[in-house]
């Protein structure tokens, strides 16, 4: 923010950082719900220091802290205090009809790091060990395991392959301890005084840092270094904030990569496409295909009558070349055969373009439909993983 006046901020002292509140004390938010001209201040107590999916980006589950103090819209943005030092920031809570006096400031780690991440300019995003765990407190399983009677440890189900415990960490293997600290069988760890989460540990690294990971395989003990980075599949469902759609239009079909922001702007019923959304991570679908491409619309034109029935199909592949992201799709679509033969996965009939007639109608269809242009390829796609060549 820019103020005009260069006296405005003289004499003004800037808040300083606090640590996370106990439970059960008491803290007070100040913003400006549903508008007005004053502060408001509501004082209410730490009711719950857990990990919360953050719901601004729909994917991001990090450490947050319910309190009961009202927050309302206004007051998203707003410091939460206690003893004259900022503790965190309001930014969520349930409407009236779901939960009373329930809601949410983001404690000042979570704060930091984010300062300390866009130092360079550059926002990494978060790192993530790319894994999915369970609870271990099971006594039958625990002794199939070969784990002691202690209350620790977690049991690996599925390990991301692009993600930085690839090879590393196997699918059974049960993580003891994670940079020394005793991992509880319900997956929580002792940090700085406070019970938290495993991940809580992961959260407050950066792209390029390591994490050792003490196991158990086959029963015998191991550790394992890993250095850690984000896990790009997950994106696909996280929402987008300050960018420009990615896309290509060529002979008034309009492709576009799935998202999140895809699957609520056209909330397609396709069920192979529903498929692709809800398990691309989970089934590792990404392998194949790093970007899932979509034809999203169609412009209509008497060069693609009756190819409606393709709309919300997923190119497979055009002109026997494989298609495993926007950039191979207008690569292909910028040469210069006779036709375009383009497959989407299943088992129908191809959708067939003649290239002659789509030059021929390209500016016939831009000025009836106002495209000025007709790709944006600006956001890097995901580096394609080695394993996905190998499944080309």
């Amino acid at each position: 923010i820019q103020v005009a006046a260069p006296e405005f901020g003289k004499g003004m002292v800037p808040l300083s950082f606090g640590g996370i509140p106990e439970l059960e004390s008491t803290v007070s938010a100040y913003g400006y719900p549903i508008g007005g001209e004053r502060m408001s201040v509501t004082t209410g107590i730490v009711s719950r220091v857990d990990f919360q999916l953050y719901t601004h980006s729909s994917i991001d589950q990090h450490l947050a802290i319910q309190i009961s103090a009202q927050i309302n819209p206004g007051n998203s943005g707003g410091p939460v205090m206690q003893n004259g030092k900022v503790v965190g920031v309001a930014f969520q809570g349930y409407s009236g009809d779901v939960a009373q006096g329930v809601a949410y400031m983001i404690p000042t780690p979570v704060i930091q790091r984010f300062l300390k991440d866009i130092e360079d300019g550059r926002y990494d995003r978060y790192v993530d060990l790319g894994m999915t765990y369970g609870k271990l407190q099971n006594p039958a399983q625990r002794r199939f395991l070969g784990l002691k009677d202690d209350g620790r440890g977690i049991l690996v189900w599925t390990v991301v392959e692009a993600g930085p415990c690839a090879k590393k960490i196997l699918p059974g293997d049960v993580l003891l301890a994670i940079d020394d600290h005793p991992i509880a069988s319900d997956a929580n760890v002792e940090l700085e005084g406070e019970r938290v989460e495993m991940p809580e540990v992961v959260e407050r690294k950066f792209k390029g840092d390591t994490v050792k990971l003490d196991i158990l395989r086959d029963k015998q003990p191991l550790s394992v270094e890993v250095e850690l980075g984000p896990v790009w599949p997950f994106s696909i469902q996280g929402r987008s904030y300050d960018v420009r759609p990615r896309y290509v239009v060529y002979g008034g079909l309009l492709f576009q990569p799935l998202s999140l922001d895809l699957i609520q702007a056209y909330q397609p019923q396709d069920l192979r496409l529903r498929h692709y959304y809800d398990f691309y991570v989970m089934e590792q679908l990404y392998l194949e295909h790093p970007e899932v491409i979509v034809l999203t619309n169609i412009l209509p034109d008497p060069i693609n009558t009756y190819l409606q029935p393709y709309r919300a199909g997923i190119v497979n592949e055009v002109n026997g070349e494989k298609i495993k992201t926007l950039e191979d799709l207008a690569r292909v679509f910028s040469g210069t055969p006779d036709r375009f033969v383009v497959r989407m996965i299943g088992d129908g009939p191809p959708l067939v373009l003649d290239r002659r007639e789509v030059e021929a109608a390209r500016e016939r269809i831009n000025k009836r439909y106002n495209v000025s242009q007709e790709q944006n390829l600006n956001a890097e796609p995901p580096a394609l993983l080695s394993t996905a060549e190998d499944h080309g």
